[in-house]
């Protein structure tokens, strides 16, 4: 393979969740890169010999580390052990093999819930390892401070060009919709939609609503990324987010606008409410000359209509 081969090359780990689906779309329609990628069973990332042979044999250019084990707050809490180990074992084995198949250049992805529990808001970059975690996903945060932590340290020691990003919390086609393990937006989705198909008069919601939180389009993430890949001299992790936020009330009548539902929403103040407020500081992506520009209401609409396609074809992640 020609160098320029290779450099044209990129090799996008979990390619068939949302945000790999989301960054081989985006790749797709521009059509001037290679795309690599591989199921479990052709490379399992948790293996690192799997990895090594992997990449060595079909030398990538660049290294997109958008696979993980995910899943909501009960999840996380349920099973830390499981979301420690495997995201430890991704993000260790992608490096490492990166490193010693000499991919030029590696992106980490990795999560907002990487900052501390009490952080600054909105939250800078600054602020990580500054004090304690959300408990109830920090075996999967440890993991994905790991991995930024592993970029950070290889590009020190070595000088390669590894470095990450730490989106916010994502939505969009192809997104998770179980009842428990799903996040905010498709659980909304999901019930909204089935109360609207059941003619439910009302749907009950959690909490008080008062809650703000920041919500980032899944493909505006991808060309995100794919901004940063070509900024020459990078930050070492920088955040990726829309910069603005929602109440929870406000984002649950945005959703019921946009499936058609016509009942009333009851709120359960005996639920509890979460975090008052989780936002990302993203002065550093803007100076890099990039920003989100999905609208929440327009993301909104194309999630849900991807939603409603994905049950007629009854390949929805439910």
């Amino acid at each position: 393979m020609s160098t320029s081969a290779q450099d044209n090359s990129i090799f996008i780990t979990g390619h068939k969740g949302m945000v790999g689906s989301a960054l081989v779309r985006v790749l797709e329609k521009q059509g001037d890169q290679r795309l690599i990628t591989a199921d479990r069973k052709d490379c399992d990332l948790t293996r690192q010999q799997e990895v090594e042979d992997f990449i060595g044999e079909h030398k990538p250019g660049t290294v997109i580390v958008a696979a993980a084990k995910v899943g909501g707050i009960l999840a996380n809490d349920t099973y830390p052990a499981d979301f420690l180990y495997e995201n430890l074992m991704i993000a260790a084995n992608t490096v490492q093999a990166a490193f010693r198949t000499g991919v030029k250049r590696l992106l980490f992805l990795g999560s907002s819930c990487i900052y501390p529990r009490m952080a600054p808001q909105p939250m800078p970059e600054d602020s990580l390892l500054t004090s304690p975690l959300e408990t109830t996903n920090e075996a999967y945060a440890i993991a994905k401070i790991a991995g930024l932590k592993l970029c950070q340290h290889y590009r020190k020691q070595h000088g390669v060009l590894f470095h990450s990003a730490m989106p916010t919390n994502l939505y969009g086609p192809g997104d998770n919709f179980h009842p428990q393990n799903s996040h905010v937006i498709p659980a909304l989705l999901r019930r909204f939609h089935e109360a609207k198909v059941q003619s439910l008069p009302e749907v009950v919601c959690w909490g008080t609503g008062t809650p703000r939180r920041e919500f980032l389009f899944v493909d505006d993430l991808a060309a995100g990324c794919l901004h940063l890949l070509k900024a020459e001299n990078p930050p070492d992790w920088v955040n990726l987010g829309s910069g603005t936020d929602v109440t929870i009330r406000e984002l649950t009548e945005l959703i019921k606008d946009v499936v058609g539902y016509e009942g009333e929403i009851r709120w359960d103040t005996t639920k509890p409410d979460g975090t008052p407020r989780k936002l990302m500081e993203v002065s550093r992506m803007k100076a890099l000359g990039w920003q989100a520009t999905t609208p929440l209401q327009a993301g909104l609409s194309v999630a849900y209509q991807a939603f409603h396609e994905h049950l007629t074809l009854g390949d929805a992640r439910l």
